[in-house]
């Protein structure tokens, strides 16, 4: 039978996961904090009608923090799937939508083991307890910059982030029926392997950094089985540090200082200057004043910025102001003048959504990851034309242009 202190070990775990601290719970609880203290460590049972309360307020179901057999619970799929989706803003279209792309996944898994192409990810584990805002934030930035290291990235745009997380081994998938509150999920099963679902309803540059924001959760947050992102938890750290590794990933320090910089934006009001005097061996120094105004930065040159990076414009101002380029007044201006920059795509005939970078290709998400399994599977004489029909079914895709694909594969 579970124990006081395995429920409170839990109970404080859900609550750090939501950035609360244990004097805003108490008050939420109407109790002392040496309450909630004594609850999490063991010293003191927690009641029924706290514990419905301590669920709603950490946004989880009261039997996840009393069930006996958690471990084998979360290892199975049925059970947890169909909790996280009660849990998530969800409806019919949604919940058939995950059980196809779960289907999918599986599938594609299967083959994989077929084709003996099964593989321990060397996905790095940047996992960290974090307890503040500003901790969340600083250890986001340096797993973004060292996952740009590790992939070779330097500051150029990552031009297909789908394509990316795809050749890490992860299933990437878009899906239309995801209610607009819900960005995107991130799942972690032994049957599937790890997953990522975006919102394919949502504009090209808010995918981009959806994406961006789940392979987040799969680098920092894996120990999760599911994890939805949407308007519900927003506030909690994990999801703040989500969207911090996001913003660092996508638009990395140095790439946007070198593009204020191509703008001739973003320099020191006053820059010293040295010159060596070889002739009288000494140096000359000299003090260079850009003119003033030219420093400011305008709202084209955030359009410039986040068409360079494939991101928003909102995004590309907060990632300003976070890296120290805006203050506070500078950041309300720019933010109110996003008409303008839409204007000036407008005049230019610019579509809002045109990136740099391609936009990500559908092909690189599941069904294409699929399709390619699956005409390697036939090539090899692992499946049948009947099974490749099947396949092609589930995929959404016409079963004789699939054969004739795989039967020229065969040929080759």
């Amino acid at each position: 039978m579970i124990d006081a202190a395995q429920i409170g070990s839990r109970l404080r775990a859900a609550r750090e996961r939501c950035g609360l601290s244990q004097q805003a719970v108490a008050g939420a609880l109407n109790i002392p904090r040496t309450a909630v203290t004594n609850i999490e460590t063991g010293n003191r049972a927690v009641s029924t009608l706290e514990l419905a309360k301590l669920a709603e307020l950490y946004r989880q179901n009261a039997a996840r923090f009393i069930e006996e057999n958690q471990t084998e619970t979360t290892n199975d799929l049925s059970i947890v799937l169909p909790r996280a989706l009660q849990e998530a803003t969800s409806g019919p279209e949604f919940q058939a939508a995950m059980d196809r792309i779960i289907d999918l996944c599986r599938e594609g898994a299967s083959l994989r083991h077929m084709l003996d192409q099964d593989f321990e990810l060397n996905l790095p584990d940047y996992a960290a307890k974090i307890s503040t805002v500003g901790e969340a934030i600083r250890h986001a930035e340096i797993v973004a910059l060292e996952e740009r290291r590790r992939l070779g990235l330097g500051n150029a745009p990552a031009s297909n982030i789908a394509e990316l997380i795809s050749s890490q081994g992860i299933w990437v998938a878009a899906s239309d029926d995801l209610p607009n509150a819900v960005s995107g999920l991130f799942l972690n099963h032994a049957s599937v392997g790890f997953a990522v679902l975006v919102n394919g309803a949502h504009a090209p540059v808010r995918r981009r950094f959806s994406y961006a924001h789940e392979y987040g959760h799969a680098l920092l947050d894996r120990i999760e089985t599911v994890r939805f992102t949407q308007r519900l938890n927003a506030g909690e750290l994990i999801e703040k540090r989500a969207n911090a590794f996001a913003a660092a990933f996508l638009m990395p320090a140095n790439g946007v200082s070198e593009q204020l910089r191509r703008l001739d934006k973003g320099q020191p009001s006053r820059q010293s200057q040295i010159v060596y005097d070889v002739a009288n061996d000494a140096a000359t120094e000299s003090e260079i004043r850009p003119r003033t105004g030219s420093q400011a930065i305008t709202f084209q040159d955030v359009r410039a910025i986040s068409r360079h990076f494939g991101v928003s414009y909102e995004s590309a101002v907060w990632r300003l102001k976070s890296l120290g380029y805006l203050g506070a007044a500078e950041t309300e201006s720019l933010m109110a003048q996003k008409d303008k920059s839409l204007r000036l795509a407008e005049i230019l005939k610019i579509r809002i959504d045109e990136i740099s970078p391609p936009p990500d290709d559908r092909e690189q998400e599941l069904p294409g990851q699929l399709a390619r399994l699956s005409i390697e599977a036939y090539r090899r004489g692992e499946i049948s034309q009947g099974r490749l029909r099947e396949l092609a079914i589930k995929l959404g895709i016409i079963a004789g242009d699939l054969i004739d694909l795989a039967e020229a594969a065969r040929a080759t």
